[in-house]
């Protein structure tokens, strides 16, 4: 992800999970706090948390719809900063009773059913109103940078009641970062005033002079209403219904009306994130009844939601609980999707990386190209128009790198966190290449593969350029200074590269995967020049990627472990530790075809799958930790990749076995969502997998591990040249029966497949045909 965020420091190895043995002479990083650490006090997992989005917007919330009744990373943010920290709804100073709390389908809303807890008026009385008599239902949403709340009320009682209800309030104005546990010394100013009888107006005036104002609207207007609090007096009739709406609007402008420089003001790369994404509040609303502007939001954000998600592949299994993990992990893409303007682009995750990560957007995209290539147009469009230009060492930046990530926070347009535009991402680059190609491959889209080809090029000379420090082929990572990232590649922890006797590599560091994906975009890109032509161009990057891949087995295959070592340092020694890494070398095809196996035997031996998963790294190896962010853990998305990998060189059972282990850990999830990553901890009898304190959920990548775990059984190839959807030795894991396949897409033909499982061997059956691609069934 984003940041070194191991929230536990591997102070232990064991031989098991249970009987942990000191580690002997682990010094420097990994004493120390760790870079950019998530601070935590509480776990995500102790309480659920609800999660709504839009655009830039996200919200925060605890079961009931609340914001900071306990302490957590609740909240209402924009833009990187929390705009509102509380809202608490009582009922005579009481919180309801919670009867269950949803979250929609498609995740446009949060649904909560609630009732009076039994209410004594004093202390001495008996009770005033005994429970379950007034019934509550609260609906929230986002849409255009505002929250929309609605609690509506009703009297089952036989007699009229009259109940006082009040709402508090606040707004911090905290940086994601800050609310993340960095510590910060000088602030902004904020004030707060009542704007209007039904209004209540947070400012703050932020040392980078951006002005962040957080409007709380209420209807109808309260008895009562001051900064913090706003009071209302409901009175209902037998069976009579009432609503009270809340309205939270986030705004953000200059704090100066002369024309400012885009370096003040954050408008330059990052204005890449349009208008349409949320920014600037919501639409014109003065003078209507708040029943009616939640009525229009409501009903406009369906139809946004509607629009963005018409014409994507869907999927019907035989397995009811499989086909609610689908639907989930499909509202997760979409909701973490925002427009900007180069087309829709997949957030990472919330709460912690709720923006544009350049690994994250890729790996999604790829993972959904047969869902809905959109996101892989998007994405590839967006990373073209943020590439860097120039050589920035604050920013780690080169011509031709990929943006690793975007933040408008105070703290990173005041440097505090390098974040702002930064590019410390070691493996962006080539994997922007490999979704160029792959993109182009699922669709055909020639304009828009001719609009960024620029950028390709830039992207390859950047691999050869400035990835090959040494010029000996591989492309390695170095910081520039010390604020940024000491790790670059997917697993960035501050200790997640070492040696076999648990010391720290030493840059420059040219990682496993990383080669294996320079190998896949030289493949690619050959195959794009082809097609533009540029048959000289084509021919040298084939060269390239054959000769990359002859000097990988040589460097990187470590008999020592029997797979490849998870990196080589900077003297060129291996890093000779058992790791899920090697699985990406079957990912992108850089493997030798005589080392599938091994490699995946060791990724599926006991001590690197634990029943659920395959680890970050394997048991047994220095710094083991199966509480650990990257060293031990269980990542839902890479666990994917490496089934795809086994699906390349035909080891479908070993794809079936990893897609079972996850899908089994999705039923033991809330709402069946796969998390970001959960513990390495062994499988055991009647018990479920166990969580990471502070997990992203939703996760783009993991909300897209689904989708890829079920291509790499089917053997999914959709070949726009060929006119070509092919299954390729497919197979069905143990708990589905049959799956189908509806409007999968090919150019302008249209079809729908049927899979079924019959013992071992599965039938395909063309259910619908639209248009005159082919289907073939390759065993």
């Amino acid at each position: 992800m984003a940041v070194d965020e191991a929230s536990a420091k591997a102070k232990v190895i064991s031989s098991d999970d249970t009987n942990p043995q000191p580690i002997l002479g682990f010094q420097d990083a990994d004493e120390a706090l760790p870079q950019y650490h998530i601070e935590a006090q509480t776990s995500l997992v102790e309480r659920p948390l609800r999660a709504l989005k839009y655009g830039e917007a996200f919200a925060v919330l605890d079961t009931y719809g609340d914001i900071g009744v306990f302490p957590g990373p609740e909240g209402i943010y924009f833009q990187d900063t929390r705009y509102l920290s509380r809202l608490a709804f009582t009922v005579e100073d009481q919180r309801p009773l919670i009867l269950s709390s949803v979250m929609q389908d498609d995740n446009g809303a949060l649904s909560v059913d609630m009732t009076t807890p039994d209410i004594r008026i004093d202390a001495q009385d008996e009770t005033s109103l005994p429970r379950e008599l007034i019934a509550i239902e609260r609906t929230k949403f986002l849409f255009r940078a505002t929250c929309y709340d609605r609690i509506g009320l009703r009297n089952y009682d036989t007699r009229r009641r009259t109940l006082r209800i009040a709402v508090t309030f606040d707004a911090d104005y905290r940086d994601l970062f800050e609310v993340r546990g960095t510590a910060r010394t000088r602030f902004g100013k904020r004030t707060v005033q009542v704007s209007s009888p039904s209004e209540v107006q947070f400012r703050y005036v932020g040392l980078d002079e951006i002005v962040r104002t957080t409007s709380v609207h209420f209807g109808p207007k309260p008895v009562r209403i001051e900064p913090g609090r706003a009071e209302f007096e409901v009175s209902m009739a037998p069976g009579e219904h009432t609503s009270l709406f809340i309205r939270v609007v986030c705004d953000s402008h200059r704090a100066f009306t002369s024309a400012p420089s885009a370096e003040r003001t954050g408008e330059d790369s990052a204005a890449a994130l349009s208008r349409a994404s949320g920014s600037g509040g919501d639409q014109p609303t003065r003078g209507l009844p708040e029943g009616r502007v939640f009525a229009r939001a409501y009903r406009d954000s369906r139809r946004d939601q509607r629009q963005l998600t018409a014409g994507i592949t869907t999927i019907i299994s035989s397995n009811d609980q499989f086909n609610e993990a689908l639907c989930r992990a499909t509202a997760d893409l979409y909701m973490l999707a925002s427009r900007t303007q180069e087309g829709i682009y997949p957030f990472a995750g919330i709460p912690w990386y709720s923006t544009v990560f350049g690994r994250d957007g890729i790996i999604t995209a790829m993972m959904a190209l047969w869902i809905d290539p959109n996101f892989g147009k998007g994405v590839l469009r967006f990373l073209a128009a943020t590439q860097a230009k120039t050589v920035d060492p604050a920013a780690d930046a080169q011509p031709g790198k990929v943006l690793h990530e975007t933040r408008r926070g105070e703290m990173a347009m005041l440097g505090e966190v390098p974040f702002r535009h930064y590019y410390g991402t070691i493996d962006g680059t080539p994997l922007f290449v490999m979704l160029a190609w792959e993109y182009y491959a699922v669709t055909g889209d020639l304009e828009t593969i001719k609009a960024i080809w620029p950028s390709i090029e830039l992207a390859l000379d950047w691999i050869d350029q400035y990835g090959d420090r040494d010029g000996d082929g591989f492309v390695e990572y170095a910081r520039e200074t010390e604020q940024g990232l000491a790790n670059q590649g997917w697993k960035d922890s501050h200790d997640s590269i070492f040696h076999a006797d648990g010391t720290m590599a030493k840059a420059p560091i040219a990682l496993c995967e990383v080669q294996g994906y320079v190998f896949a975009a030289k493949k690619g890109a050959a195959k794009l020049a082809s097609l533009l032509g540029q048959e000289g161009r084509a021919e040298t990057l084939k060269a390239q990627a054959r000769d990359l891949r002859e000097a990988f087995d040589k460097a990187f295959w470590c008999e020592e472990i029997g797979t490849y070592a998870i990196a080589l340092d900077g003297e060129k020694r291996q890093c000779a530790v058992r790791s899920s890494n090697a699985g990406h070398a079957l990912f992108t095809g850089i493997a030798l075809p005589e080392r599938a196996e091994a490699v995946a035997g060791q990724l599926l031996s006991t001590d690197g799958y634990n029943g659920w998963g395959i680890r970050t790294l394997a048991k047994g190896q220095a710094r083991y930790n199966p509480m650990s962010y990257h060293n031990g853990s269980i990542w839902p998305h890479d666990n994917a990749m490496i089934a795809l990998g086994f699906a390349r060189y035909g080891l479908k059972a070993e794809a079936a076995r990893v897609f079972e282990g996850l899908f089994d850990t999705a039923l033991y999830q809330d709402q069946k969502r796969l998390p970001e990553l959960f513990c390495g901890f062994m499988r055991r009898r009647q018990r479920g997998p166990v969580n990471y304190p502070v997990a992203c959920s939703p996760q783009a990548w993991a909300a897209a591990t689904p989708f890829a775990l079920l291509a790499s059984c089917l053997g999914l190839e959709i070949e726009h040249d060929k006119n070509r959807i092919r299954l390729r030795n497919p197979i069905l894991p143990r708990f589905l029966d049959g799956i189908t396949l509806y409007n999968l897409k090919l150019g302008a033909s249209r079809v729908d497949l049927r899979v079924h499982r019959h013992g071992d061997d599965v039938t395909v059956a063309v259910e619908r045909r639209i248009g005159d691609v082919q289907i073939s069934l390759l065993k």
